[in-house]
């Protein structure tokens, strides 16, 4: 299976940025340690800053289920909502920090309602629970 697993703005900071929230670990050494765990199982990985990118990159359409942890684009991107609505595959929401927990506007994902699922709060480890989803 093809399990696409796209991230949104500033999480190509991963491992240097607020590690107090988001931990020490880049997203290229968490991807090699799935990709070697999951190795029965195709890892692609995408990530941008801009959300017209995230949106063309989710309508490539070339997956076979997806990942997403859209950032900052969460709480206000209703493009990259619309969007997922239409993709009609197993989709899994992942935030490494509790959102719940956060400041108030973080709390709001505007992009849940058209996933399957949503992981929030376990760290790194989120993405791997996903994949775990999307393979059982």
């Amino acid at each position: 299976m093809k399990i696409l697993i796209i991230n949104g703005p500033n999480l190509n900071l991963l491992g240097t940025r607020e590690p107090e929230i988001y931990g020490t670990v880049s997203m290229e050494d968490y991807l090699e340690n799935l990709k070697t765990e999951f190795s029965s199982h195709e890892l692609d990985y995408y990530q941008s800053n801009i959300e017209g990118e995230i949106i063309n990159r989710i309508q490539e359409d070339d997956f076979a289920a997806l990942i997403v942890n859209p950032g900052a684009f969460t709480h206000y991107s209703y493009a990259i909502a619309d969007c997922l609505k239409n993709i009609q595959k197993q989709k899994i929401e992942v935030h490494i920090s509790n959102i719940y927990k956060r400041e108030e506007f973080r709390q709001k994902s505007v992009t849940a309602a058209n996933m399957d699922g949503v992981i929030s709060g376990f760290g790194m480890n989120g993405y791997r629970l996903a994949v775990l989803s999307l393979i059982s």
